[in-house]
């Protein structure tokens, strides 16, 4: 099971988003068939849209372990400065 790590309004702005841009990206694909470019949206969109159903952000989630890492070398470092005796 996939710890979830965006909340319920970022993740129901990501399905609106995500959705909109699909929808979007797919008219224009009807349209423009030869347009190469429509299918990266596609995939973008639907990545969002499952991204907000999941309440998952694999991108969140590297930011947030570069976070913790960073933390943990700060104490570290403030460790190794401090020294009683």
């Amino acid at each position: 099971m996939v710890r979830q790590n965006i909340g319920i309004i970022n993740a129901m702005i990501r399905i609106t988003v995500g959705l909109t841009m699909l929808c979007y990206s797919t008219a224009k694909m009807v349209r423009r068939p030869w347009r190469q470019g429509h299918w990266f949206m596609i995939m973008l969109a639907s990545m969002k849209v499952a991204e907000g159903i999941v309440r998952y952000c694999p991108l969140t989630a590297v930011g947030e372990s570069m976070m913790n890492s960073e933390d943990e070398e700060n104490e570290e470092e403030q460790e190794s400065y401090f020294n009683p005796s």
